[in-house]
Order: C-alpha cells, then structure tokens, then sequence
C-alpha cells in the first residue's frame, strides 16, 4: 500500500507527558532535594543518576527504585514529591517546542490521541487544563492504573484499549529510556524524542524512529512518513 497524507501510517497517537508535552522533567528533578530535607533524609550520593532512574516509572517500580537509594518509607517521600510538585506545577508548566502545532495537526486530521503518563492522575489533568490542551485528548492513562507501570507496556496497552486500536496501529510518543522500552514491549510504532537524555545503545535498537522534536513529528505525520 502506499501511503499519502490521507492514509497516514498510524490509527492513533499516545503521548507520554513529562519531558514530552511539557518541559517538566527539571522540575521533578529539582523536587528530590527539598524533599529529602524536610523529611530528614540523606540524598543518593549521586542525585543526578538517581533521578534519571526513576525517569518514566510509577507505582511499585517507582517506590522499588526509590528504596535503593534512598533510606526509609519510599512511600512517604514520594507523597512529599508530590505534594511539592502539585504546588508548582499549579503556577503552570512550559509546552515543549512544536506540541501544540502537532496536536492541531492531528485535530485536524480526526486521529485519535490520548496521554499515557506515569504521573499522578490529578497532575496530568492539572497540567492539561492549565496549558489549555485538556480538549485536544479523548482520555487520560496514568501509571497508577495498570499493575505493571513502564517499562512493561500496561499503560500503553490500556491507552490503546481506550482508542479502540490495536497496539501495533498507535503511535507512541516518548522521551525517556523506560517509556522507550515500554513502548516497544507494547508493540506500538516508538519514536522518541529526547529531552534530558540522548538515546544508548540499546534505546536506539528499541525505537522506529527518534524526531529532534515535536514539529518534526507533525512534519513526519502530515507528509505520511509515520
């Protein structure tokens, strides 16, 4: 079959969130420290690969990489983190460049799209509304909700399920090496594009494609490359 601009390659698009829609991953990395501080708790010796491990991970996989570094109640921390974040995140979050230009784009091409994230429920809807990009989603998938949060493909397979599509026809918007790999162990066409990290070895062996940004994802769509 050949492919145009009215037979795109994808049925549906599923966008992760943080450091892919909206320039928030620094922020969450700024987080840990006051955290640890108000609780009474040592920070990992090295907070940088502390905080990229814990990149794209939710619910016990998140708390599971929380006790290896850091003493204590994972738990407890996590809900300091996200109590401290609620509080900034409701002065607003930045777009990434091209998001909004990518979801008009697919407004107007009728294809469905959903946001798939390891964050808290609340703070997805949060972020949506208050960027003014809720109406452009059909619903909404955070980690919590699936048993296995990414990298196992749960969450990306529950936002497929909600498109009504079959995993392999949705295309997963990522930026982090576990939302990558949980793409992949999906079966849903990945491309990402990075943010705060360049891809490995092993990440460029996982995805279809990797995109500088968002516009050039659009650029990809529009022309039926994807």
């Amino acid at each position: 079959m050949t492919y145009t601009k009215e037979t795109p390659m994808v049925k549906g698009v599923i966008f992760d969130m943080d450091g892919l829609m909206f320039d928030t991953e620094r922020l969450w990395d700024k987080m840990w420290e006051p955290a640890c501080k108000a609780l009474g708790l040592p920070l990992p010796e090295d907070l940088a690969a502390f905080s990229a491990s814990c990149r794209g991970l939710a619910g016990d996989n998140l708390r599971s990489q929380v006790a290896k570094y850091i003493p204590g109640d994972p738990q407890r921390l996590l809900d300091k983190v996200w109590q401290m974040a609620d509080e900034r995140f409701a002065q607003g979050v930045p777009c990434k460049k091209g998001l909004k230009e990518l979801l008009t784009a697919l407004d107007d091409r009728g294809m469905p799209r959903i946001v798939a994230s390891s964050s808290p429920r609340t703070m997805i809807e949060m972020n949506l509304q208050n960027t003014g990009t809720a109406r452009y989603f059909h619903d909404v998938v955070s980690g919590t909700e699936v048993k296995h949060s990414k990298p196992a493909p749960d969450t990306f397979l529950l936002a497929a399920e909600k498109l009504h599509l079959d995993p392999k026809d949705c295309l997963v918007l990522e930026d982090s090496f576990n939302g990558v790999r949980a793409g992949r162990a999906a079966g849903c066409v990945t491309v990402m594009v990075p943010d705060m990290m360049q891809p490995t070895e092993e990440i460029m062996q996982l995805y279809d494609r990797k995109c500088e940004d968002l516009l050039e994802v659009r650029d990809l769509l529009v022309e039926g490359k994807l």
